[in-house]
């Protein structure tokens, strides 16, 4: 496996599989072209053997100064379970301590049950919300109507 930083050329092989790596659901819309460009920096895919098996979407917070965000997170489905989405994120955990960010954020939709696991098993905690699906915290139409997410951080002292 290699990681290196996302490139603009990268969108269109990585938006191709998108919706396929999730099982059909409509991801694609959550991942326009402009992080593929504007982002290159704290974004990264991995490869095995030159074909993309995963890649994570990260930024710097220009308005909490001390805060770094992922954005998204795709593991080829082939590929889960080897330790791509492990290494993608301690990328992105050693470029934001390089930067002197302290706080990482990330959401993930409830219904989403690896991803809640992958992040509390990253060291994540859950935000806690006013509303509650078993022991998950819910907030309610977080990115619009209908679209309920569970909220994630990690601090680094």
């Amino acid at each position: 496996m290699q990681i290196r930083n996302v490139r603009e050329s990268d969108f269109d092989p990585i938006i191709s599989v998108l919706d396929a790596w999730w099982g059909g659901r409509n991801m694609a819309a959550m991942l326009p072209k402009l992080f593929f460009r504007h982002f290159n920096e704290t974004s990264f895919t991995a490869e095995v053997k030159g074909d993309p098996a995963g890649f994570l979407i990260g930024f710097i917070s220009n308005t909490y100064l001390d805060e770094a965000y992922i954005h998204f997170l795709g593991v080829h489905p082939d590929h889960r379970k080897n330790g791509i989405g492990r290494a993608l994120y301690e990328r992105f955990f050693e470029i934001s301590r390089q930067k002197k960010k302290t706080v990482i954020r990330s959401v993930t939709s409830p219904v989403n049950q690896n991803s809640i696991a992958f992040h509390l098993h990253m060291g994540f905690e859950m935000e806690p919300a006013i509303e509650q699906s078993g022991d998950i915290p819910v907030h309610r139409n977080y990115d619009g109507p209908g679209e309920d997410r569970v909220l994630f951080i990690k601090k680094f002292f």
